[in-house]
This record gives C-alpha cells, sequence and structure tokens, in this order.
C-alpha cells in the first residue's frame, strides 16, 4: 500500500514539475548514479558501471538535440556551449570504459551537478 502511495506521488510531482525542474532532477539522478559507481568501482559488475553510463548518456544525448533544436529559444551561444559540453561527455564517458579508471567519473559527476544547480536556480527566478 506504501509503495503505491509513493508512487502516485511521484507521478504527481512529476506532472507539476517545470521542465527545468525535471531536466534537474534527472541530471541529480544521473550524477548519483555515476558517483555510486565511482564510490563502489571494485566491486561493481561492467554490467552496472554501463548502465550508469549508458543513462547519463541517453540523457544527454536527449538534453543537447532538445537545446539545439531549431525549436529551441535558447541563444545559440548557450546552444553552443551545451553542444560542447555534450561533446566532452561522450568523449569522456568512451576515456572512463577504455582506461577503467573512476577518477575520470569526477567531470561528469560535477557537470551533471552544476548543471542541475543552475536549472534550479533558474526555474525558482522564474
Amino acid at each position: 500500500m506504501y509503495k503505491q502511495a509513493a508512487q502516485a506521488y511521484q507521478k504527481t510531482s512529476q506532472v507539476a514539475m517545470s521542465p527545468r525542474e525535471l531536466e534537474a532532477n534527472l541530471l541529480m539522478k544521473a550524477a548519483a548514479r555515476l558517483q555510486l559507481i565511482k564510490d563502489e568501482w571494485g566491486d561493481s559488475t561492467l554490467a552496472e558501471k554501463d548502465d550508469a553510463l549508458v543513462y547519463n548518456r541517453k540523457l544527454w544525448s536527449i538534453l543537447v538535440t532538445s537545446a539545439t533544436s531549431e525549436e529551441s529559444q535558447l541563444p545559440q551561444d548557450i546552444k553552443n556551449n551545451i553542444a560542447s559540453l555534450a561533446v566532452f561527455v561522450f568523449k569522456q564517458t568512451i576515456t572512463v570504459i577504455t582506461t577503467d579508471d573512476p577518477e575520470k567519473l569526477n567531470s561528469l559527476i560535477n557537470i551533471n551537478r552544476a548543471i542541475a544547480e543552475g536549472l534550479r536556480d533558474r526555474a525558482e527566478a522564474e
């Protein structure tokens, strides 16, 4: 019963969220997953590492596609910055996989957190 109520609340809160809040929450979720993998690197399976990295990559694919589309009302310089960040995220993801170095996750985690904080600050200002 409690689980159903929690799921209903979660669905309702997502509907009531602004797009910026939703993006911020998703970025924080991805950062948390990456942080967990980093913290438990030696005990994590390749599949668990891959799941966290794929989730982050898919999220960034969606964000960059949305932000850089013709329909996006973002200024061109912000579109360019987001595109550059996405390219970095994709390259860094490959670096993490090929070097097997958990410290390489720091930049991905920090980028997600920083963008999420900026989105939240902007949503609160509106």
